[in-house]
């Protein structure tokens, strides 16, 4: 299993929407590394939910439902979406601030990449990451 990071500014689609939703496609993603990210997720891959801009933090984990397929929002036809669903909320939001200062994240694509919108997380960084949220890996 794969981890990831996927972002979204909680005022157009939050944490709180997805858990109320119960599942939702993860559209609108125009960056062809991020596309690349989600092309490559696969069934049962768990990412966590970031809610960027307002917040900046770790909020949820979520699980990959409905691998890449074409998103009907891009006219062009050059980008994909995946279906997530919730699996729980953190108990320690991780922010931004938390991860940029503690070392072991210098290699962390949120730091290196910060505007990429869907990125790899690593074994480690997943693990460390859910230490600091509180919750198990």
């Amino acid at each position: 299993m794969a981890h990831w990071l996927m972002k979204s500014e909680p005022a157009a689609f939050s944490w709180d929407d997805l858990v109320r939703m119960g599942r939702e496609h993860w559209d609108g993603v125009r960056n062809h590394q991020a596309s690349a990210n989600m092309a490559a997720m696969k069934l049962g891959d768990r990412a966590f939910f970031y809610h960027s801009v307002t917040g900046k933090e770790i909020v949820g984990v979520m699980e990959v439902v409905k691998t890449y397929y074409p998103d009907p929002s891009d006219p062009k036809g050059k980008f994909g979406m995946v279906d997530v669903a919730p699996v729980m909320p953190v108990k320690t939001p991780v922010t931004l601030a938390d991860i940029k200062a503690d070392p072991r994240f210098a290699d962390f694509a949120l730091i290196r990449q910060s505007r990429l919108s869907v990125m790899p997380v690593s074994d480690e960084h997943w693990r460390l990451l859910c230490d600091m949220a509180g919750i198990e890996a």
